[in-house]
């Protein structure tokens, strides 16, 4: 991966990036860059739209930003590897952390569902992709994650691809070495879903309905219970190192 500037600031942007193209700013963005950062007309940042890559470009404008001009190139588009979040929803401040850590951890998308024992029933999602869009600008990002809408457990059993591997991380699953678990499901192919249950545990009902699901790997994150935003990094983190990119292979 070539080498990220972390000093200069970047921006996510929704139109098209290309040499010389003129892209609008809105006006939070405006207000960060102009008010926050103190920047003017002819301070470069970096501007990345999730498609065409990250590239150089100059701030425009008079009184306050309004614009940018893109300049040249600094990296190409990558792709993050086919891995999921699956997680019932937890409430604001411990929710915001846990898809913040999600982005970082490189998941390419988040998918909230319901459970019995779920905290929190409804979920701000335009929040949630605020948090990736502001993870991804922190952290070198240069691919935006999906949020999807909130949907019952069962339901989404029900309609997710039968070739993916999904990773049921289960606090009731007898202690052994995860590395060694992941290692036997390498060959997994078509995709990961990573699923991280309420801090109330999965109802018997809903475990045993896991445990019917096609490709399941049931994993415990070692002998101590933790709260649901810290199992999520944990997750993340054993199954980037064992069967996601941080070998350098997508999953």
């Amino acid at each position: 991966m070539p080498s990220h500037d972390f000093r200069a600031p970047r921006l996510f942007v929704d139109g098209p990036l290309a040499q010389d193209a003129r892209v609008p700013l809105d006006r939070d963005q405006s207000n960060y860059l102009g008010n926050v950062l103190r920047l003017a007309a002819g301070a470069e940042v970096l501007a990345f739209n999730g498609r065409d890559g990250e590239w150089q470009a100059a701030i425009e404008g008079r009184k306050r930003p309004d614009g940018l001009v893109i300049l040249q190139p600094t990296r190409p588009q990558d792709r993050l590897a086919d891995l999921t979040y699956v997680f019932a929803p937890l409430k604001h401040a411990r929710l915001d952390y846990m898809v913040q850590k999600a982005i970082e951890m490189g998941a390419a998308s988040l998918q909230p569902v319901l459970t019995r024992f779920t905290q929190a029933s409804r979920v701000n999602t335009e929040r949630m992709r605020a948090n990736v869009v502001e993870a991804a600008e922190q952290c070198g990002i240069l691919s935006i994650a999906t949020v999807a809408e909130p949907v019952p457990l069962e339901r989404f059993l029900g309609q997710r691809a039968a070739g993916r591997l999904l990773i049921f991380c289960d606090e009731a699953a007898e202690v052994e070495n995860p590395v060694q678990s992941l290692n036997g499901a390498r060959e997994a192919g078509q995709g990961i879903d990573v699923l991280i249950g309420p801090e109330g545990g999965f109802a018997e009902e809903e475990r045993a309905l896991l445990l019917r699901q096609p490709k399941i790997l049931r994993l415990a994150l070692g002998p101590r219970i933790m709260r649901a935003d810290t199992a999520a990094v944990a997750a993340l983190a054993l199954v980037q190192a064992v069967l996601g990119d941080w070998g350098g292979k997508a999953a």
